[in-house]
């Protein structure tokens, strides 16, 4: 432990600087630059733009803090400014209602979270006499288990980390932003909403010790990640469904931290990040694309057995080429499970090559390997970057958790591809359509409790213009 923070140490007071602050400032810098010269034209013309320009320059400025801050307390503070500077954005046209109405909401989520992260603090400071990161990691190596302060203290955290992250049921504002304007939706998907596991990722040497606080990850990332990915497949609207895909990532993400495999939670954080970020900025080309589709005639469904048989095929090009790269899975079992979710995730594009003669089939079974021949490459590359600790304590009941949620994710989507006019589809389509109305109970709630400031109604007596939400 004592090399590991020697490669950590700081050059300048208040700074961490390792592999993985490089990797971040290296995409936060990246991603800020894009997004600002696509702000520039976009908003070519808009009176409010300077106003815009300065809280997208805080923004960024208040994640870079967070990146190299080597102080909890300095972290924190500079998560709320990110916040704070970022509902400035959401809220940049105050005409549009939806805009005030989802702004409303994630601050107050975010407050919420903002009070857990404070207390999970002054919890650690209470324990370890210090907020520096390098003290933190060198009591966790040094202490055999954590005292229930800290458990505590772990806990808080993770919940902290899944309000600002979008999980349900407390997701709702993340899919009503889009009246913002484009290149903010870009920086929130593609940066702020990722900021939770970073975090995870710094107090990895705490929470490999905290087994509640893993399980809990655990829990919320697969019930968030199941839930958010079926209910994307019945979304119309390109960028309701990216907002939807979005929160099953970040739950993914919390999966792998809760599983010890932090480095592979790095990887999709760069991933995600770079995804989301072209995703939104090209979301009109997208459009276009979706509608040529549209007008392609829709084949047959698949039956059942060549989905089983698909995923068959790349459950088993995913064990051949993590045994091939040398990977063990009784060393490393989270890495092995996390694959598995992969190779079915992989399915249905098999699913699809075989339905278009050999020559697709073989193109696409070949891209598969590379997928996965590129996860385990990069699992490794990314695993030098980041030195956590071997991961301690039961992991079977949260392997079993993984394995036993996505496989019904995989089961459930199989069925309603193969049979969209079943049973099944009929009773479960109109439920996940409505995102099971975990946000409409969660927004009653909260406008009852403290209710959002709405422009005032238009003359005569009809209510302002509202942009409806665009999950129609």
């Amino acid at each position: 432990m004592n090399d590991f923070l020697a490669r950590q140490h700081l050059f300048l007071p208040g700074v961490w600087l390792d592999g993985v602050t490089l990797v971040m400032l290296t995409l936060v810098g990246f991603i800020g630059l894009v997004i600002l010269r696509f702000s520039k034209a976009y908003l070519h013309g808009d009176p409010g733009r300077p106003r815009y320009l300065r809280w997208l320059l805080a923004t960024l400025t208040a994640v870079m803090v967070l990146v190299l801050s080597s102080n909890l307390l300095v972290l924190a503070l500079a998560w709320m400014a990110a916040s704070l500077a970022l509902h400035q954005l959401l809220t940049f046209y105050a005409d549009r209602t939806q805009a005030l109405v989802a702004a409303h909401k994630k601050f107050l989520v975010s407050r919420v979270a903002d009070l857990c992260m404070l207390g999970a603090l002054a919890l650690i400071g209470a324990q370890v006499g210090s907020l520096e990161l390098a003290d933190l990691h060198a009591w966790a190596e040094a202490t055999p288990s954590l005292p229930a302060a800290m458990h505590g203290a772990t806990v808080l955290l993770v919940l902290g980390v899944s309000l600002k992250s979008a999980q349900l049921p407390f997701h709702g504002w993340l899919l009503q932003v889009m009246e913002a304007p484009t290149p903010v939706s870009a920086l929130l998907h593609a940066g702020v909403v990722n900021i939770g596991g970073f975090l995870m990722i710094r107090l990895a040497p705490l929470l490999v010790k905290a087994e509640l606080a893993q399980t809990l990850l655990v829990l919320i990332g697969t019930t968030t990640a199941v839930v958010a990915a079926l209910v994307m497949t019945t979304r119309v609207s390109v960028k309701v469904a990216l907002a939807w895909s979005t929160c099953a990532q970040m739950g993914f993400m919390l999966v792998q931290c809760g599983l010890g495999a932090y480095s592979l939670a790095l990887l999709h954080l760069v991933a995600h990040s770079l995804y989301k970020a072209h995703a939104f900025l090209s979301s009109g080309s997208t459009v276009d694309q979706w509608r040529t589709r549209a007008l392609v005639a829709k084949r047959e469904p698949v039956g059942l057995g060549r989905w089983w048989a698909a995923a068959g095929v790349a459950l088993l090009a995913v064990t051949a080429v993590g045994t091939v790269s040398g990977a063990s899975p009784r060393l490393e079992p989270a890495p092995w499970a996390l694959a598995a979710v992969m190779g079915l995730a992989l399915t249905p594009l098999l699913v699809r090559g075989a339905g278009g003669g050999w020559r697709r089939l073989a193109t696409v079974g070949l891209g598969a390997l590379g997928v996965a021949a590129l996860s385990f490459t990069w699992h490794a590359a990314f695993g030098q970057l980041l030195a956590a600790p071997l991961q301690s304590g039961e992991m079977a009941p949260r392997l079993a958790l993984v394995i036993a949620g996505f496989g019904l994710l995989f089961v459930l989507q199989a069925v309603l591809y193969a049979r969209p006019d079943g049973r099944l589809a009929r009773t479960l389509y109109p439920r996940l359509f409505a995102g099971l109305y975990l946000d409409e109970v969660f927004t009653r709630l909260t406008f009852r409790l403290w209710p959002p400031r709405l422009p005032p109604r238009a003359p005569h007596g009809r209510p302002s213009p509202v942009i409806e939400t665009l999950e129609a």
